[in-house]
């Protein structure tokens, strides 16, 4: 398309606000790698933390995390490529795959131009800074890699993504912490209501499971020390939950406008109706005493596309495990949904993929959308404990058949950003 044409595309679409739906999905996560594996994990209730492998972790307080398991770096880019494209950006790249593939669609089969990729990663590859300044400390300055600032930076993920599957669009990524992930699937969203794009491969990517990054969590003494009970350390909303467990993964949808995906004929397994974010303004690791900005994002996300909240049949929680974060997004549930807080369910699957950062907030709306598809919740294992100030319906141990016609992702993030994304059952 002409820059011309685009000028008179966007003002003609501009006041439009166009339906936005999702054709397909891509996981990498530590139960399962890809969508179905992870989906099927998710409904049996299989943890996937264990003892870290990574490195040597005996000096940590925390020696446990949420690994991906068998992944292939050399199957998935080749020998080469996998030496100078980081872990975080390889995965992104895998998940994208998968969501194409999923959804059945071919960039060369549409317009290159009318495809965006916003992605992004929370961390970003710090592995890689502890590697090159190995290097520097051993060997001197010569010796850093020419490949460092690529395998680095977060904005990667969508560059390599982009160019590895032909979009031309916008590639882009909004940083938010552990919502970053939900934030960019809202940023797609919203490119392709306004008419920016037709198309778009949204989400997140992380990999920091490294000795800067257990390292700096465990002296914010954020995660889980249950080293002699891995499976049993993430346990959201339980009374004796004593702290996160970090994920590594990634997360990616194809979002589609309504025409795009009709006119392929693409198979439609839900549609985003609205995104909200806030700020707490507040504190630079802990949310506000009284979960005002997250039950402001809830209440935003659903009234964007003019829902009440009543409609709302299935909350995927930030729920991390962490004594705060719990009881104040319970908090601010309540705030939000007022007497429909106790109906509604509500669960963390934090509690078998453990906290994916970045990603973490892409690989619960894929769980919201095969919560619609499929009309089962997934639980929250490990809750044995009740909390008397987390005293809602978790779903507990088990997942539970239910109608699912209306669901949103909650991401609550490092630096007071508070994001949530409303999908539902798509009808004609």
């Amino acid at each position: 398309m002409s820059v011309s044409g685009l000028i008179i595309y966007r003002i003609t679409h501009f006041m439009e606000k166009r339906r936005v739906v999702v054709t397909g999905l891509g996981v990498l996560s530590p139960v399962g790698s890809n969508v179905e594996d992870f989906w099927k994990a998710l409904l049996a209730g299989k943890s996937g933390v264990g003892p870290i492998t990574k490195f040597d972790a005996s000096l940590f307080d925390a020696r446990i995390a949420a690994e991906l398991k068998g992944y292939d770096a050399e199957a998935n880019f080749g020998i080469k490529d996998a030496r100078k494209i980081s872990a975080f950006i390889q995965y992104g790249v895998v998940a994208s795959r998968e969501a194409l593939i999923n959804a059945n669609l071919k960039i060369s089969d549409t317009d290159p131009h009318r495809v965006g990729v916003v992605v992004g990663s929370g961390i970003g590859s710090i592995g890689s800074a502890e590697e090159e300044y190995q290097k520097f400390i051993e060997k001197g300055p010569g010796r850093i890699s020419p490949f460092f600032i690529p395998k680095m930076i977060i904005n990667e993920a969508a560059g390599q993504i982009s160019m590895d599957c032909g979009a031309k669009g916008p590639a882009t990524c909004s940083i938010t912490a552990c919502a970053t992930g939900t934030t960019c699937i809202g940023d797609a969203y919203r490119m392709i209501q306004y008419g920016e794009i037709d198309v778009a491969l949204a989400g997140g990517t992380e990999a920091s499971i490294s000795i800067l990054g257990i390292g700096g969590f465990c002296s914010l003494k954020a995660l889980s020390t249950r080293n002699d009970a891995p499976e049993q350390a993430s346990r959201p909303f339980d009374k004796e939950r004593n702290g996160f467990i970090m994920g590594e993964g990634a997360g990616v949808v194809v979002l589609e406008s309504l025409e795009h995906a009709k006119k392929r004929g693409a198979n439609i397994l839900a549609e985003v109706v609205g995104f909200g974010q806030t700020s707490d303004a507040y504190h630079s690791t802990a949310p506000e005493d009284s979960g005002d900005g997250a039950a402001r994002a809830m209440v935003q996300a659903v009234k964007w596309g003019g829902h009440e909240l009543s409609a709302v049949d299935y909350i995927n929680a930030h729920g991390t495990s962490t004594s705060l974060n719990d009881k104040i997004e319970t908090k601010a549930i309540k705030t939000a949904f007022g007497d429909h807080a106790r109906k509604v369910a509500i669960s963390s699957t934090k509690s078998m993929t453990g906290h994916l950062l970045g990603a973490a907030g892409a690989v619960e709306f894929a769980a919201c959308v095969l919560a619609i598809r499929d009309q089962v919740i997934p639980p929250t294992i490990n809750y044995t404990t009740p909390d008397p100030e987390c005293d809602l319906d978790y779903v507990p141990n088990v997942a539970r058949k239910a109608k699912v016609e209306f669901a949103i992702s909650n991401s609550l993030g490092f630096g007071g950003h508070n994001a949530t994304i409303a999908v539902k059952k798509f009808k004609e």
